[in-house]
């Protein structure tokens, strides 16, 4: 089974309440990936969360860290968490550019997944901004500069487009309530499409391998349908053994 580093799928959230002449906020941190974590764990792999907040300081700065993992996986956490650390934003002093230290690594053996959400690829109104960066160009699509995403309210269902071991006998996949548009490159293969748009793709780079995957892993793209869906950790599980190599 693999060894798994999630970045990113948390935030902070602050509420200001007001109470007729008094008012006061309060804060707490949210994680959006606690049931993916279960299913994965529960089907044998290692999960280790980095929380958004902690990404600028704490995500891998090395090879022989990001070595310790066998998959990493970016869900809704744009690339100015990783370029912007302290010591470039506040201290104005050059550092690692973490976007071409994981794009050695793939090159190199390693395998990443980004999955959808409003900062992943191109994100709401382009604020993740992995266009024209060293992440876009192992990845298996090519990422908008602008707000990529489509809400689908009344739900749009994925479909195989061509059979592959990830989504093989696990029937008709649950609704999804939004998704992003991206374009597949040459040498990748787009396994799934929603509404006719590349919806799961996979490409091998140099020793490694890369998968997108452009919806939500927990609501609200993911609808509670998709939640619910017996085979939810089978699917990203599939997902994972693909990019670990177990898979072809």
């Amino acid at each position: 089974m693999a060894k798994i580093l999630l970045a990113g799928e948390s935030w902070i959230s602050s509420t200001t309440e007001y109470k007729g002449y008094d008012s006061f906020t309060s804060t707490k941190l949210e994680s959006g990936c606690e049931d993916l974590l279960k299913a994965l764990r529960g089907l044998g792999h290692s999960v280790e969360h980095l929380f958004a907040h902690d990404v600028p300081e704490k995500f891998p700065w090395t090879l022989s860290e990001l070595n310790q993992y066998d998959v990493v996986i970016l869900s809704d956490i744009g690339a100015n968490s990783f370029n912007l650390s302290d010591r470039v934003f506040a201290g104005g002093n050059p550092t690692t550019d973490r976007l071409q230290l994981l794009k050695e690594w793939v090159n190199n053996g390693g395998a990443l997944m980004m999955a959808g959400g409003y900062l992943s690829f191109g994100g709401f109104e382009g604020k993740a901004h992995y266009h024209n960066t060293a992440l876009e160009e192992i990845l298996p699509v090519d990422v908008s500069p602008f707000d990529d995403r489509i809400e689908t309210p009344a739900g749009a269902v994925p479909e195989e487009a061509i059979a592959n071991g990830i989504s093989e006998n696990l029937g008709q996949f649950p609704k999804v309530l939004g998704y992003q548009v991206v374009t597949p490159k040459n040498d990748s293969d787009v396994l799934m499409t929603i509404d006719g748009h590349p919806f799961l793709i996979t490409r091998k780079v140099g020793q490694g391998r890369t998968l997108a995957y452009t919806t939500d892993i927990a609501p609200h793209w993911a609808s509670q349908d998709f939640m619910n869906w017996t085979h939810y950790g089978q699917f990203f599980s599939r997902c994972i053994h693909w990019l670990s190599g177990d898979l072809q």
